[in-house]
């Protein structure tokens, strides 16, 4: 789960200058792969000790207790709008910080993968823009779509994935139904 691995972006016939490149960690979800930028990431765990809390967004699996704190667990799958993510062996559950309504505040968030796969350094123009329809995920979810060793990797916009605010619009929204 700790690999790094370098993407050629040496295209014949281009001059060699300086090449911005990020990291990025790809995971697979549903057969596809996906990654989120390595910045926002704050640790990988095995999927275990979840606990289930009612009245909760379909998309919030339940929480965890990482360290004495208290973790929302969001099924990424199911924020797409998909089925729920099945737990197997390789599912993990990605940590990562969100940015909050408050003052450059941050809350931890764990999402559920199927598995993760490799920390990548892609370069920045090897990223196009998000396409604005044929996804199968919400155009403002994507960031932007790499191309890496010939298979297709959709960036994620975390601030948009995982924004609490809607997550709790959403739960609103769940409570009233009931």
């Amino acid at each position: 789960m700790n690999t790094l691995v370098k993407t050629d972006s040496s295209k014949p016939g281009a001059s060699q200058s300086v090449v911005e490149e990020k990291q990025y960690l790809t995971f697979m979800l549903g057969g596809e792969m996906f990654s989120i930028g390595i910045l926002c990431i704050k640790e990988i765990i095995w999927y275990a000790n979840l606990t289930e809390v009612p009245m909760m967004p379909a998309c919030i699996r339940g929480v965890i207790n990482l360290r004495g704190a208290v973790v929302p667990v969001m099924d990424l799958s199911n924020r797409f709008g998909k089925p729920s993510t099945p737990v197997v062996k390789s599912t993990c559950i990605v940590i990562i910080e969100v940015p909050t309504a408050n003052d450059g505040d941050t809350q931890a968030m764990g999402v559920v993968v199927d598995s993760v796969q490799a920390v990548l350094e892609i370069p920045t123009s090897e990223i196009e823009p998000a396409p604005s329809f044929g996804a199968k995920i919400r155009p403002d979810f994507i960031e932007g779509i790499a191309k890496v060793n010939g298979k297709f990797v959709i960036l994620l916009n975390v601030n948009h994935v995982l924004s609490m605010e809607e997550i709790g619009q959403m739960g609103q929204l769940a409570s009233a139904a009931d």
